[in-house]
Order: C-alpha cells, then structure tokens, then sequence
C-alpha cells in the first residue's frame, strides 16, 4: 500500500513521492501573479456574461520611470543650455593681440681724450684715483631695487622683469668672452625672438645706420687693439621698473662700467689703462617675454672712452691705450659720469672721467 496521502496504486512512475517539493519551484508569489497581463474571470461573471475565461488586466502604472524620466531630460535640457551660455560668456579672456616688436634704436657715441691718456702698472692704483674708486665689482653693482606691484603686473612678475634686465646687462657688459669677441650667444639668448633677426643682422651686416651696430647690443672690444688686465670690471647704476600700459612692463637701465685695459700680450708690467662706458638701456617685456625670461631691447644710448672720434666704433670699440692720444678732437668734454644731458655724435672725454696718475 502507498503511504497516506498517496493514491492507492501509489505513485506514478517517473515521479518522486515527496510532491510538494517537486511543485515547489513554481509556486507564484503575490508579486508575480499581481504582475500578470491576464486574470481569470470570476464563477459567477463567466455565468453572468458568458465571458472567456481570462480578461487582459490595464498595465501597471510605472509613476517611478515616469519621474526618471523626467529628472532626465530635465538634466539635459539644463547641459545643453550651459553649455550654450559658456560658449558665449566663458571665464577666460581672449588673449589680446601682441604688440609688433620694435626694432633697436642705437646710438653709440665715441668720447676722445683731450691729451695722453693716463696709466700705470697697477690696474687697482688706477681704479682708486678715479670716480670709479668706490663702485663695485662685477654684478655686485647691479642691485636690484625694491620691486612693487604695479596695477596690472604681480610683484614676482616685476622682480623677473628687473633680474632678465639686470642678466642681460651682465652678459652684454661683464662675461668675458663676450668682452674678446668670442661669443654673442649668451646676450642672443636672452631676447624676444621677434629681435633675433635684427641681433643676427648686426653681427653679419654691421652698419653705423643706428639699427645695427653690434656695440649697441653689447660691449666688446677689438681683440688686435687691447685685452682686460683686470677681470674686476666696475660697475655703477640703477635699474627702474615701470607700467607702460596694461599689456607692457618697461625696465630703464643707466650704468656706468669701467675696464683696465692693456695692448695684447702685453706682460704685467705694461702700462694700463682705465676705459668707461656708459650704458642706458631701455627694455621691455610683454606676458610672453616675463614667462620666457625674455626681454625686448627698445633702446640702446652708450658713450664710451677713451676713444678716437677718427675711428669706427660700429663693430668693435677701439680703445685708446695709455700714452696714446686721440687722432681728432671733438666739441667740449663729456663727462660719462654725470647723468643727464645730451651728448653729440662725437664727444671729448673730460679730463675729470680720467684717472689722476
């Protein structure tokens, strides 16, 4: 006999005798069968109206899709629309055009000694009875001033324009190599490139046109006519950083250098002598040239002496050595010193910018 529960002749083949387990898997829970697109018609409603056994159920009503939806399209709508308004007012500035570069305007003026010029053995006798007695040496005598703000331009912008005009100053007017001839690479680097072509011209093409004359880039003598017999150059002067306008930063220089100078390959007991040059550079930089460590030379204004009026001082000074006198003349004394004052295409040194032997 089957166990209770069972029908009489027991359970069919095929089939377990546990049956609840067997139907287990396909009990419907409540979500499934209130989910269901057909429902079966009541007893009574089939007897009522001789309906069909089901009826199509409406469909649920998804209000949370709905509202999804909706927070959608809402967030595109508001994308679009920024992106729409940032196209127009974005928060950067368009960059403003740049300004064309200048060229360099020189002016180189040679100062020719009014008698002999004066020189000892000892280069550091000579610098002490001279104006150039208390200057400094080297770099040392190109301070930088206090930097300030100014209405456009951020304090460290200031000081990078003041330190590029005060390392072009070094370069042009204290590197060594750049005094002999040897080298312009080093003053080269240091400008706008917008200028390059101009440097690069005055040193192939040099011409008294005030355009491109290399002694208005820098100071270097004539390596057949005179050497340094003192490696201490001294150096006088100021720098000044000012606001030009919104885009511009202008840096003015006004320094005053002084070399010992004796003939090439002259031993240490060879004369030497004192030759001052005075230097006002005008220098301008933009937002590139303070990024760049880059600076515009606008103007370039050099006396230097002793010199003979009679000779070119376009490519390379000449200097007059000592005991040497000048070929001509030239109106009344300069004095390189002293600030201030125009000075003619040819000027005479002033017997007071010569050191008292």
């Amino acid at each position: 006999m089957g166990r209770p529960g069972e029908p009489p002749e027991g359970a069919p083949e095929g089939t377990s005798g546990g049956g609840e387990e067997e139907f287990r898997s396909v009990v419907f829970d409540e979500s499934f069968v209130s989910a269901a697109r057909l429902q079966e018609y009541s007893a009574e409603e089939r007897i009522a109206d001789h309906a069909p056994a089901v009826r199509p159920r409406p469909p649920l009503r998804r209000t949370g899709l709905s509202r999804q939806a909706l927070a959608l399209v809402l967030l595109i709508a508001l994308a679009f629309i920024t992106a729409i308004y940032m196209g127009v007012r974005h928060p950067y500035q368009t960059p403003a055009a740049r300004r064309a570069v200048e060229p360099l305007r020189m002016t180189v003026i040679p100062l020719a000694p009014q008698g002999a010029v004066p020189g000892t053995a000892d280069p550091a006798y000579l610098f002490e009875h001279s104006p150039a007695a208390q200057f400094r040496i080297g770099a040392e005598g190109i301070p930088l001033p206090p930097s300030r703000r100014t209405a456009h331009f951020s304090d460290s912008q200031v000081v990078t324009a003041l330190t590029t005009a005060k390392e072009y100053l070094v370069r042009s007017s204290l590197d060594p190599e750049v005094l002999t001839g040897q080298q312009v690479r080093p003053v080269r680097m240091l400008l706008d490139t917008d200028q390059v072509d101009q440097f690069d011209e005055s040193f192939t093409h040099p011409a008294a046109d005030g355009r491109h004359a290399p002694t208005g880039w820098l100071v270097r003598f004539d390596p057949a006519r005179a050497e340094l017999a003192d490696d201490g150059v001294r150096v006088q002067g100021t720098l000044q950083a000012a606001e030009a306008d919104a885009a511009t930063l202008e840096v003015t220089a006004d320094h005053t250098f002084v070399y010992a100078l004796r003939p090439p390959g002259a031993d240490a007991k060879a004369p030497v002598s004192l030759f001052t040059v005075r230097r006002e550079l005008q220098f301008r930089f933009d937002r590139d040239d303070l990024r760049l460590r880059q600076t515009q030379l606008i103007v370039s204004y050099v006396q230097a002496g002793p010199l003979s009026c009679g000779e070119d001082s376009t490519n390379h000074l000449r200097p007059l050595l000592a005991g040497r006198t000048a070929q001509t003349g030239g109106p009344a004394g300069t004095d390189p010193y002293a600030t201030g004052g125009a000075t003619p295409l040819c000027g005479s040194l002033a017997a007071s910018a010569q050191p008292s032997v």
